[in-house]
């Protein structure tokens, strides 16, 4: 099958598991002033690279691009030629399919209304999901145990107080955030100081997890696995602004190996399609309404027998029931 026919399956399957995106088609000029537009813009990017990056290793990978068309935000995808710094030869670009629902889940954050945030509030996130441990039994075997991980967190928007987690009815204050907040322990305020451009942020979490699990580390998790990680842990975790949270499914979209799985269920029990990428015979995925395009929840699924289980065993998953900004700890939404 050519590169062609490869992207229009792609396409294909991409319409049958969504419904058609609520906009209407742009006219054929604006396309193609779209299409100039963003082949300008990596063109500029890739000028404006840096010695130090441009020093990376450069796998082959293909750049697809989601892109909603001014006011008429129809969804055009574009597949273009481009360079991931350290990305595996072998790994292939985001699938249309990925890149097109990322797209639509952009939009929809992107179309939330705006809150008023102010000094004093928390960002407020409730989950219901499981994680899974691996128990020696008193005969020397492995035994893969369930740990339940409902709970309520409030986290103060800038990082000012402690924060609040509520797990089967009882209270713990969380160590504060060192600078008030960063990539692995996000406030509001420093989720809506992110770049808004998504190769820009794109480029800060990759970099940041090129430190810590790039060349020379001890990690096998990888530069872009690890950045698709954190993507997720920000989406599902954070409460950030409309602006952040679109650029952040976009940039996903710009990771090699993400592609789409047509059917999962969230741990509340709501079915959806998902955006995922698999690493090192583990799936993660981040499941989407079919409908509205609002993430539900995330899980991992085995997708290879190993210590955890046989191929097709959920090991973690939750669900998003409900977030926003409250104006004290222990107030519920």
């Amino acid at each position: 099958m050519s590169l062609e026919q490869r992207e229009q399956s792609e396409r294909e399957q991409a319409s049958r598991m969504l419904p058609p995106a609520p906009y209407p088609e742009p006219a054929p000029r604006r396309v193609e002033a779209r299409r100039e537009h963003f082949l300008s813009e990596i063109d500029r990017q890739a000028r404006s690279r840096s010695p130090r990056l441009a020093l990376r290793p450069r796998g082959r990978w293909g750049l697809a691009l989601g892109a909603a068309v001014a006011a008429g935000a129809a969804v055009v995808v574009l597949t273009l030629n481009f360079g991931s710094p350290g990305a595996p030869p072998n790994v292939p670009p985001a699938s249309a399919a990925s890149v097109e629902l990322l797209e639509r889940a952009a939009l929809a954050a992107a179309a939330t209304p705006q809150t008023k945030v102010r000094a004093g509030q928390y960002s407020y996130v409730k989950t219901v999901g499981h994680t899974s441990v691996l128990s020696e039994t008193k005969s020397g075997e492995m035994q893969l145990l369930r740990q339940n991980e409902a709970m309520e967190q409030w986290t103060s928007v800038d990082g000012s107080e402690q924060t609040l987690q509520r797990k089967e009815g009882n209270d713990k204050l969380l160590p504060g955030t060192p600078g008030r907040g960063n990539l692995n322990s996000p406030t509001y305020n420093f989720l809506a100081a992110l770049p808004a451009d998504p190769g820009a942020l794109l480029e800060r979490i990759r970099d940041h997890a090129e430190k810590n699990h790039g060349a020379g580390s001890d990690s096998t998790t990888g530069p872009d696995q690890e950045a698709f990680v954190t993507i997720g842990d920000l989406l599902r975790d954070g409460v950030s602004p409309p602006e952040t949270t679109a650029a952040l499914y976009r940039a996903a979209a710009l990771i090699p190996g993400v592609d789409v799985v047509p059917d999962a269920v969230d741990a509340a029990g709501r079915k959806g399609v998902a955006v995922a990428r698999t690493h090192d015979g583990e799936r993660t995925e981040w499941i989407f309404d079919k409908s509205t395009a609002r993430l539900l929840g995330e899980r991992t699924v085995l997708v290879e027998d190993n210590a955890w289980g046989k191929a097709g065993t959920v090991v973690t998953s939750v669900a998003v029931i409900n977030s926003g900004i409250v104006d004290e700890a222990g107030q519920s939404l």
